[in-house]
């Protein structure tokens, strides 16, 4: 359920052409081809794809870093392109790699950024919520990654934005980092901040997303909620199941006649299965059932629902690219 109120960002038929390029015989090369999406205000929106499949790009145009070929964008109701000064105040940007001045030290750094709005956040209170005080001594070049995503997300959001883009916030971050960005993205989110990521770590968009795009080939092949998403069977060759049932027991066990109909068992190696399909209760009972009736026990028995990371190789495939 998208919000009634005014959205942050509007891209409507978004069209990019890069190049000449030799490689192509001297043709344009179209990046992304009339992709639309909508970001609203008091929610996370993903953008999830492959490798070049053109989201960085989409969010550059966004911003305003590149010129769009054709389509439409409204970003805080205004076109980026055309916009002044006061638009890149109100918009907070964290690029993956930071774009930071490398002998510049954090603290100074950031108070140097907060210095350019009018209304910015407390930097002593960004500080010690991102941890920055525990290398606030230390040069941009000498920090790890982890620390320098710390350091570009208090950057982006020190001039207290009305929309935060983020790519790849969770790069290089050691779990209690991840998990300390994760609740304050959630903290912004339900204080009305419009958040725009991307991501390749499908577990951080089923965790953070309000509602996700999935962009493949320059344009927007599915959208929704998590929820939606895995709801639905997004595959074009076969359905897809919301449960999968992994077990290890004896090697070349038969279970024809065991399961119902649409359940595919498959043992990926000597002794391990993995169950398909539309599971149900009954399917259940009647497989432990047969189990005891041989006196089986299974050596390990896991039960995972579908996730988002399945819908994402569903629709964009499971080649490299």
């Amino acid at each position: 359920m998208r919000s009634p109120d005014s959205p942050v960002l509007t891209i409507d038929g978004l069209i990019k052409d890069v190049g000449p390029l030799a490689s192509l015989d001297g043709k344009m090369l179209r990046v992304v081809s009339g992709l639309s999406l909508v970001a609203e205000r008091g929610q996370v929106t993903a953008l999830l794809g492959a490798n070049g499949a053109g989201k960085t790009t989409t969010l550059e145009c966004a911003q305003g870093l590149q010129k769009r070929t054709d389509g439409k964008i409204s970003l805080l109701g205004e076109d980026p392109d055309t916009a002044g000064a006061g638009l890149r105040s109100r918009v907070g940007v964290m690029l993956q790699d930071g774009g930071l001045p490398p002998s510049a030290r954090p603290i100074p750094l950031l108070r140097h950024i907060a210095g350019m709005y009018q209304k910015p956040m407390d930097v002593d209170a960004l500080v010690e919520r991102l941890g920055i005080n525990q290398f606030s001594r230390t040069s941009v070049r000498r920090l790890s990654g982890g620390q320098k995503q710390r350091l570009a997300l208090a950057a982006a959001l020190v001039g207290n934005p009305e929309i935060l883009f983020l790519d790849e916030p969770s790069a290089g971050l050691d779990p209690q980092s991840r998990q300390m960005v994760f609740d304050l993205i959630a903290e912004l989110r339900d204080a009305g901040m419009g958040i725009v990521l991307t991501t390749h770590l499908m577990d951080d968009a089923e965790r953070l997303a309000d509602y996700v795009y999935i962009i493949d080939g320059g344009h927007n092949v599915v959208e929704g909620t998590v929820a939606e998403l895995l709801r639905h069977d997004h595959s074009a060759e076969s359905a897809v199941s919301d449960r999968t049932l992994y077990f290890d027991a004896p090697a070349g066990l038969n279970f024809a006649n065991v399961l119902g109909a649409g359940l595919q068992v498959t043992e990926t190696r000597s002794g391990s299965y993995t169950i398909t399909g539309e599971l149900t209760p009954k399917d259940l009972a009647a497989l432990t059932a047969w189990w005891a009736e041989r006196n089986i026990m299974p050596a390990s028995l896991r039960l995972e629902a579908r996730s988002l990371e399945d819908v994402f190789l569903d629709i964009s495939g499971r080649e490299l690219r």
